[in-house]
């Protein structure tokens, strides 16, 4: 498996709510994770990250992600993923009670390798919009 399959196939584990168990195969043990946003600044694994994205399709059942641009740097061994992220908060759980709000979020993930697995991920998204177009700010 290439580096850009190994990166495709994680991300849609990833993104369709899998869990850890489902995206450990792809990461190097301990894999990091980064993103300069308040909801998840806590999060600094990337199987921390795959627990909440697995609790936030809970709360938007409806979540998924419209691939835009998908890009591979070999020399730099790094995979860019450049998606929106559409979701409607119908289900119990989060800040506040469902508010049937949806929202439509630009992000990309930038997953850099050590050999055949991800070593790092850094997700670039704006959560303040997220947050207020769901109605939780």
């Amino acid at each position: 498996m290439t580096m850009t399959d190994t990166a495709a196939a994680f991300f849609d584990t990833i993104e369709t709510g899998k869990g850890w168990a489902a995206c450990a195969p792809f990461c190097t043990p301990g894999a990091t994770f980064s993103c300069q946003s308040d909801a998840l600044a806590e999060i600094g694994t990337i199987e921390a990250y795959a627990g909440w994205m697995e609790g936030l399709l809970k709360l938007a059942p409806d979540g998924r992600y419209d691939m835009k641009a998908f890009a591979a740097d070999e020399a730099r061994a790094t995979v860019l993923g450049f998606a929106v992220f559409h979701g409607t908060h119908t289900d119990e759980g989060g800040p506040v009670p469902p508010t049937g709000r949806s929202v439509a979020a630009d992000y990309v993930y930038a997953m850099r390798f050590d050999g055949p697995k991800i070593q790092h991920m850094t997700k670039i998204w704006n959560d303040a919009q997220s947050m207020r177009a769901l109605g939780w700010t």
